[in-house]
């Protein structure tokens, strides 16, 4: 059933058996995303009519971005092989990724970059491919471009603030006061401290707002933006969501600026292109807090709280003599 952590058990289950195109991975870390929280909580209505279930949630295993060792592969799977260390994104495969083991579509899996360690790498997928999807193919961000991000010292924006930088962007980054000095080292040129500045009535505007868990209404993200900017919302309150989804066409009609909702989704290329960017320095995982498995429901109510600065992350251990697997809702019976 949907409802606070407090639904969430730890189960013993078989070891999956991948399917011709899949992947058995021994999973290392996950990381713990806002989709977790939706998907447990149907926070936001909308998520009941997504194929997830009216009443009842039809999957109850959580857990999208991961990461770990392939242990063995399909016939058909001839990009990995057993011992490769991999990255990936199994939302879209029905989650599960807060377990020892899932059997993953080779698609969804990408090389895990060779400087990351385990829980660096988990942090990458899901927050990582929304900044990297929101600024480039929303955004359509191009050198020299006036950006800002809102929502900086959050698990999307401090992805967002360096692959802006990444772009050749100028980039402003909005956080409270707590944060100005993390937001600062990840390269951003300015920084406002949204409690004591309004960015929609500074007088200055941008090329392009990602706006990350924004709470501004639309219209006055549209006052910050340059004449043909765009404005992505990669997050909201139900309210911006259904503003955006159901307005945003009709907004972006007036004045020549744009307004895009982002929905980010699994992308082995898109990986790819985040691996070079990991593997060159040029953006580096944040991670506020770590927990292990048994502690899922605890860092699901750390994230609900809505004050993670960074990542949160799940460590597997696969020393400990009795580590059950996989942690989902009451009910789950697989």
């Amino acid at each position: 059933m949907y409802g606070s952590p407090a639904v969430l058990q730890l189960q013993e289950v078989a070891k999956p058996v991948p399917g011709d195109d899949e992947a058995l991975v021994q999973i290392q870390a996950a990381s713990v995303n806002q989709a977790d929280w939706h998907l447990l909580t149907a926070d936001i209505f909308l998520v009941r009519f997504m194929a997830v279930g009216l009443l009842r949630p039809k999957n109850t295993r959580l857990g999208a971005g991961m990461d770990g060792r392939v242990e063995a592969v399909g016939r058909n799977v001839r990009q990995f092989r057993p011992g490769d260390e991999v990255f990936g994104d199994i939302g879209a495969q029905a989650g599960g990724a807060f377990a020892e083991y899932a059997a993953v579509p080779a698609g969804a899996l990408a090389l895990k970059p060779a400087n990351l360690s385990f829980e660096q790498a988990a942090a990458v997928p899901i927050a990582g491919l929304t900044a990297l999807q929101g600024l480039r193919d929303e955004g359509q961000i191009r050198p020299g471009q006036k950006v800002l991000i809102q929502g900086a010292s959050g698990r999307v924006g401090t992805f967002a603030v360096q692959v802006a930088k990444s772009f050749g962007a100028e980039v402003t980054a909005v956080c409270s006061t707590r944060n100005l000095e993390q937001t600062r080292t990840l390269g951003a040129d300015h920084v406002i401290d949204y409690t004591k500045e309004d960015l929609t009535h500074g007088g200055q505007t941008y090329d392009l707002i990602l706006a990350v868990n924004g709470y501004h209404p639309i219209s006055a993200y549209k006052r910050a933006l340059a004449p043909k900017g765009t404005y992505v919302m990669a997050g909201g309150s139900p309210a911006q969501i259904f503003q955006a989804l159901f307005l945003g066409r009709l907004l972006s009609r007036a004045g020549g600026r744009r307004v895009r909702v982002l929905s980010a989704k699994p992308n082995q290329k898109d990986l790819a292109v985040l691996s070079e960017l990991l593997e060159s320095g040029r953006v580096v995982p944040v991670i506020d807090r770590r927990y292990s498995l048994a502690e899922v429901p605890e860092a699901l109510r750390y994230l609900g709280q809505g004050h993670a600065r960074g990542k949160v992350v799940i460590a597997i251990d696969h020393n400990s003599q009795r580590q059950p697997a996989p942690m989902g809702m009451t009910g789950d019976r697989a």
